[in-house]
């Protein structure tokens, strides 16, 4: 039985102690993260871990270029976001299920290119947590977009990962980036090029890992990843359930504004309107189940549940458990 990732919440009155390391020191040298990077939460005998990538700038359209330009700024203003650009979070899931230790999605990597300082930290963060790459046995990508592969091609991290690892991840999406199509994206100049890159450069280095499927892989016991397209033509969820309680990885299915405007496109989106369409099935989804919610580019650490608002939605973060 492997060990958990966090030790769960004990119930009756606890004397409180604070650990030395995580105790503010102003000015001290060498003191870790004043930012928490992980957080940990246990689904039935399923561990999950999330773990921050960073935060990659962008600019606000980014979050919905269909909009009324007026309609998104006051989104942001009412948000108490910046107008023009914000950082968005990237988050990355680490699951342990029985033997398996499967890492879902890679985080953004470090691309000299694009000048992203604050983002691709997804390696050091897992080396803070005490997760050898050695240890993941599988690799469940939600889709091929940099900053959900670009960890895997920074130097040196392949030849820390184990040589029988396997890389699941829908046979649409691998198909799709043979010669992607962005006619119906809307990105700031060079991302397109960039993504280009790094997804040929993934598909020549990984190709002998890949375990395509067509629309849904059970990976581990109670850990399966099902394809939804519309961000992009593979991208897939994966729905993590044990005792009763379940946890999806939206990937990029959900972005923040997408509660209250699920229609909304954004920027990265390769079908948008089909991307509305699985986004707002999906939150109906877990609206009705209560289940958890993670996703990619939602407030760090990203867990929370699904209510119902009128005709859109609202985003419940949950309580920590500290």
């Amino acid at each position: 039985m492997s060990q958990p990732l966090a030790e769960a919440p004990t119930s009756g009155p606890q004397q409180l102690k604070i650990p030395s390391e995580n105790t503010f020191h102003p000015g001290k040298q060498g003191t870790s993260e004043l930012v928490p990077s992980r957080y940990a939460v246990r689904i039935g005998e399923i561990d999950v871990m999330i773990v921050s990538d960073g935060v990659l700038p962008l600019p606000t359209q980014m979050l919905g270029h269909n909009a009324d330009p007026a309609a998104r700024a006051s989104w942001m203003e009412n948000m108490f976001l910046p107008p023009d650009a914000f950082d968005w979070p990237l988050n990355a899931v680490v699951v342990r299920s029985g033997e398996q230790t499967i890492l879902l999605d890679a985080g953004l990597g470090l691309d000299p290119d694009l000048n992203l300082p604050r983002a691709g930290q997804l390696v050091k963060r897992l080396e803070a947590a005490d997760i050898d790459l050695a240890s993941v046995t599988d690799l469940v990508l939600t889709h091929l977009h940099m900053d959900h592969i670009g960890g895997l091609v920074v130097e040196g991290v392949k030849e820390k990962l184990r040589p029988d690892l396997r890389i699941h991840v829908a046979a649409a999406e691998v198909e799709f980036w043979e010669a992607p199509d962005f006619s119906h994206t809307s990105m700031p100049q060079g991302f397109p090029d960039a993504l280009r890159a790094t997804a040929k450069r993934f598909l020549s280095e990984y190709r002998s890992h890949l375990r395509p499927f067509d629309e849904e892989r059970e990976v581990a016991p109670g850990v399966v990843a099902r394809r939804t397209g519309g961000h992009t033509p593979g991208h897939c969820v994966i729905r993590i359930a044990s005792g009763g309680e379940g946890l999806t990885f939206a990937g990029d299915a959900v972005f923040a504004v997408g509660f209250d405007q699920p229609d909304w496109h954004n920027g990265f989106e390769h079908d948008p309107e089909e991307a509305a369409r699985v986004r707002i099935e999906l939150l109906r989804q877990l609206a009705a189940s209560g289940e958890l919610l993670v996703a990619t580019h939602l407030p760090f650490p990203s867990v929370g549940r699904v209510a119902v608002a009128g005709d859109a939605f609202r985003w419940v973060p949950v309580f920590w458990d500290y």
